[in-house]
């Protein structure tokens, strides 16, 4: 395995890690290292986890909120790319993608190259690693439904591992990756298929726009097309000059209850008979309207209720602030706890 200088990309970190967040929010890196090489993203955990040094693993910084006190460790970003087919029958194919790719990007491509099953999740940001940490999903797709193995460093055993998706442990925005330090996710295997049509269209909103049948299919491109402008409407991609796409998309995730504290409650069914409640509209009937905001450079995406958004010249402890407001209010009202989807960093609500 190559050595590494674990420096080269520390003498001159930027002057926050919102420089390479998508919420622009976080104070210092104590060392900064960016990789390109799987071997050498291994090498840099491996002496981490040797030295006992914190560490931070970043890629797209999408899903992310870092403390105004920034991470005094070291932070790896990873950039490595890579997208390649590893086999193929006439009815599917099986994708190998390196964890740094940016995940819309291989999206389009699948899209281009009539491979069908995550068209769906078009235009959401980050990287293709952290997908499965997140089990990542949208318009009634998740990529639990197409991953067939995870490849990650164990840091544990000291080696290079294959997981199945049984052992992926992958739960509703969720999985054995997340709040674990336990793996680097180096590559991520998708079984696809060979369609020039979309996978069968689940979720209503999506339908209703397509003009389609829920359980109907659709061309790859109309899906994808038709995803990022709904996607765009909520401020939900990427846009430097709309203020309303400075988020970590989604703060909350919606909650999954054993029953519904109120009939006229809208939900909708969850695994083992449980049913799940939409967290903006708890957000919204407890009072905090799009755009709400208190002036402190944060406030709620004027296009979607829930994306907190920094404004400009927002703090991480204000937008926590806010989102403990949200929080503790739909408690109030509800008796129904939120909480949040992104990995908060030297942080907490």
């Amino acid at each position: 395995m190559p050595e590494v200088s674990l420096d080269r990309a520390a003498a001159a970190p930027p002057s926050s890690l919102g420089a390479v967040t998508t919420l622009r929010l976080g104070g210092p890196a104590g060392t900064l290292t960016v990789v390109s090489e799987p071997d050498e993203a291994v090498a840099v955990v491996r002496t981490a986890h040797a030295d006992r040094e914190p560490l931070l693993i970043l890629a797209g910084g999408s899903n992310v909120v870092v403390g105004d006190a920034g991470f005094g460790g070291r932070v790896l970003l990873l950039r490595t790319r890579g997208v390649e087919v590893i086999d193929r029958d006439a009815a599917a194919v099986t994708v190998r993608v390196a964890a740094g790719e940016p995940w819309d990007g291989f999206v389009a491509r699948t899209v281009a190259e009539g491979f069908s099953g995550v068209e769906c999740l078009s235009g959401i940001p980050g990287s293709a690693g952290a997908t499965p940490i997140q089990n990542v999903g949208a318009y009634g797709q998740e990529v639990a439904q197409t991953i067939v193995a995870v490849h990650a460093y164990d840091r544990i055993a000291d080696r290079v591992v294959t997981l199945s998706p049984a052992e992926c442990g992958f739960t509703y925005r969720s999985s054995v990756f997340k709040h674990n330090d336990r793996w680097l996710v180096l590559h991520v295997d998708f079984r696809l298929a060979v369609s020039a049509a979309s996978a069968p269209v689940r979720y209503a909103e999506l339908a209703r726009r397509l003009g389609v049948a829920a359980g109907d299919r659709v061309p790859l491109q109309q899906a994808r097309d038709t995803v990022l402008k709904l996607r765009a409407g909520k401020g939900m991609v990427l846009d430097a000059d709309d203020r309303d796409t400075w988020s970590v998309g989604s703060f909350f995730t919606n909650p999954v209850l054993d029953e519904l504290p109120r009939p006229d409650m809208p939900h909708w069914p969850a695994e083992d008979g449980r049913v799940k409640v939409p967290a903006a509209w708890l957000i919204e009937q407890a009072g905090f309207d799009k755009g709400y905001g208190r002036g402190d450079g944060v406030a709620i995406s004027s296009k979607h209720t829930l994306a907190l958004t920094n404004r400009g010249d927002g703090t991480t402890a204000a937008l926590l602030d806010l989102a403990r407001e949200i929080r503790d209010g739909v408690r109030d009202r509800f008796g129904i706890d939120l909480h949040p989807e992104p990995v908060l960093v030297n942080c907490s609500i």
